[in-house]
């Protein structure tokens, strides 16, 4: 049979294994996908985790309970050599190994793109994965506990103010989620006012969300301002240190939790480690039937490519430069198109062409609060917000996670958000080894 490698289960790749699977007959191929976690995110519900809306457990998939007839690997892929058709496969324990196949499909992803801007390697967190929503809920709920016994000072303004950097829907949406929050938890401190919490959000652009107009922009800025909450256009972070942020504009104020979400790029493996061709920009050349091209749009045989790694064509004519933006919507529609065109191949058929319009857009701005944009029609408010979550509550693969999904939010607007941080995960033996017999010497 032969071999069929993908590398990287996020949404376009678990979706063209999911597929394959539908579609493949027995003993046609054999699929094996390669990722370093067991799981795949589904990352419009990051900021909602973030937030204490719903629990971390419930906005991943597990590969292998819903891969049944996949070879699922939890690793890494450090090197590709299609000429030779070998991956090399990198374990978390024990050597590396090469993997031979017949036919590669690249979904590695994209990564949290930074700047060299002092102290946000050190300090800072992205939103990107789900270990990083929940770092944010502890520090923000720890945070809250320890300035409730905090007079009043620059440690305490430091504990309470929150900063993200980037006014994309990303940035918006957990800068929403975080106000949200941190208006909810009031009720249990009675010695934190709501003057007490500061939020910034800091934009190089004149304006945020480029997703939906101009007009809709300035509506989501006026109402975070009416819920507290700061957002410095054409201004750019010059410095974290320490906690500092200094921004362009000359202010400056100290902040325990900076969270970045100012751009993505393409998995850099795939631009170092392997002889497939890519573009400017780091991402993989691919045609708009997700077919791998070379330079001179010549088709790379067996080389497949589609989601946030891979420089997809927009024939729509939306996207930016002519490409598909680096989103879920996109990448959830080429896994499933890219796993009917490879088995559209080993039969002899000819692959179909990416082509999605897009049919608007829609954010959570907190609870009860959130945008939807189609053309030049807008919704906002609580009507949006229901738009928002109903939407990607159907939208994150497999039924036994939507009606977990769907659960947590009942539940919670039964008996409020889970307000417990659990911080102290990250050492889970402090306790233990404090009081811990050792032998006497």
């Amino acid at each position: 049979m032969p071999k069929i490698l993908i590398v990287g289960g996020g949404y376009a790749g678990f979706y063209t294994a999911l597929k394959l699977e539908k579609w493949l007959r027995a003993g046609e191929a054999e699929v094996t996908m390669v990722d370093p976690l067991p799981y795949m995110t589904y990352q419009p519900f990051l900021p909602e985790v973030a937030a204490g809306a719903i629990e971390p457990r419930h906005a991943v998939v597990s590969h292998r309970r819903h891969l049944r007839n996949t070879d699922v690997v939890t690793a890494s892929v450090s090197k590709i050599d299609h000429a030779k058709k070998t991956a090399t496969i990198r374990p978390a324990i024990g050597d590396d190994w090469e993997f031979e196949y017949d036919i590669v499909i690249v979904t590695a992803g994209a990564v949290s793109r930074t700047f060299p801007i002092p102290g946000v390697a050190d300090l800072a967190i992205g939103m990107k994965n789900i270990e990083e929503a929940m770092a944010v809920r502890d520090r923000v709920m720890t945070n809250f506990d320890r300035a409730a016994l905090m007079p009043a000072g620059p440690e305490r303004d430091r504990l309470l103010t929150f900063t993200v950097i980037g006014g994309g829907f990303a940035g918006i949406e957990i800068f929403g989620e975080l106000r949200s929050l941190a208006s909810d938890l009031l009720r249990y401190y009675p010695t934190i006012t709501f003057e007490d919490t500061h939020f910034h959000l800091i934009e190089a652009m004149d304006r945020i969300m480029p997703e939906v107009s101009l007009k809709t922009s300035h509506w989501v800025i006026k109402h975070l301002a009416e819920r507290g909450a700061e957002i410095h256009l054409e201004t750019q972070l010059t410095s974290a240190t320490g906690g500092k942020v200094e921004m362009s504009n000359g202010e400056s104020f100290e902040s325990d939790v900076i969270i970045w979400t100012a751009g993505v790029m393409a998995n850099p493996v795939i631009k170092t480690n392997t002889d497939l061709p890519v573009e400017e920009r780091g991402r993989l050349r691919v045609g708009a039937d997700l077919r791998v091209r070379t330079a001179d749009d010549e088709v790379v045989p067996d080389a497949w490519g589609a989601g946030d790694v891979s420089a997809v064509p927009d024939l729509t004519g939306g996207g930016v430069g002519g490409f598909c933006v680096p989103n879920a919507q996109h990448a959830v529609r080429q896994g499933k198109l890219m796993a009917k065109n490879v088995v559209g191949s080993l039969r002899g058929d000819a692959p179909a062409e990416y082509f999605h319009k897009n049919l608007g857009a829609v954010a959570g701005l907190g609870l009860y609060h959130g945008v939807y944009q189609s053309g030049g029609f807008a919704v906002k408010g609580l009507l949006a917000w229901f738009m928002h979550r109903g939407y990607h509550g159907l939208a994150i693969p497999m039924w036994e996670r939507k009606i977990r999904v769907f659960g947590n939010w009942i539940l919670n607007f039964l008996l409020h958000r889970d307000i417990v941080s659990l911080e102290a995960r990250v050492t889970p033996r402090a306790s233990f080894v404090e009081f811990a017999a050792r032998p006497k010497s």
